[in-house]
């Protein structure tokens, strides 16, 4: 009988937004997956390393970050291929994934080559996008107010018609791209209204309004923007 694959999602880095149900998975885990930068460490790991049993088998996936998509996806066919054998042999593996499994999420791949031939389950997690709200104490809708969620590596054309579009925006994945953005906020003249949040929920998070945000961002970084009066008010 094949094993189960739980996809497991960590929240934004604080190991006290783990959900209840994802800290019991965890715990009780014989087997642990997770997705690492190309030789480095996993983010997703340090988050729920405090609930991962001494013994627990660990199934490291190295995915590079690059513009190219063939060596991430085939990263995802190998992980997926050692997390199959593992599940064709009865046990169960638990995905360890930052943010929610859906929301963005590394799982997704994963989900899309073992889905159709083993049972998979997916524990949701608290998003990036509602812990930069939080930190940045800013709603990100109200009443029948639109949510616009856009990645930073769109190209400039189509962040400026997206966000002239928009009534609330959350620009996510900034990283290198984070100058091209804040470009285009300004030129709209909307940069009085963005909240820049780096880190959110962690010990080196940043809360700052946009104007006094710094130079460089991570890719952990994103800005809330919000039109005219509150809403909520």
């Amino acid at each position: 009988m094949s094993g189960t694959l739980y996809g497991v999602g960590l929240g934004p880095g604080a190991p006290d937004l783990i959900t209840l149900r994802a800290a019991r998975l965890i715990e009780a885990a014989r087997v642990i997956a997770y997705p690492t930068l190309a030789g480095g460490a996993s983010f997703a790991r340090s988050i729920a390393a405090g609930l991962i049993a001494p013994d627990a088998r660990e199934i490291a996936m190295d995915v590079p970050m690059t513009v190219e998509r063939g060596p991430a996806q085939a990263a995802y066919d190998a992980g997926a291929a050692r997390i199959a054998h593992v599940l064709e042999a009865g046990e169960d593996v638990v995905c360890l994934c930052e943010g929610d499994p859906f929301f963005y999420g590394s799982f997704m791949y994963l989900f899309a080559r073992l889905a159709g031939r083993h049972r998979v389950e997916i524990v949701p997690g608290v998003t990036s996008l509602t812990a930069a709200a939080a930190a940045a104490r800013r709603p990100l809708a109200a009443r029948n107010e639109r949510l616009t969620v856009l990645p930073g590596p769109l190209p400039e054309a189509e962040l400026r018609a997206r966000i002239e579009g928009a009534e609330s925006v959350a620009i996510m994945k900034l990283g290198r791209h984070f100058p091209k953005v804040r470009a285009v906020i300004d030129a709209l003249g909307l940069t009085a209204h963005a909240t820049y949040v780096e880190r959110a929920t962690l010990e080196a998070e940043v809360v700052r309004p946009l104007a006094e945000a710094p130079d460089t961002a991570p890719y952990f970084s994103m800005i809330i923007l919000t039109k005219g009066a509150d809403p909520w008010l």
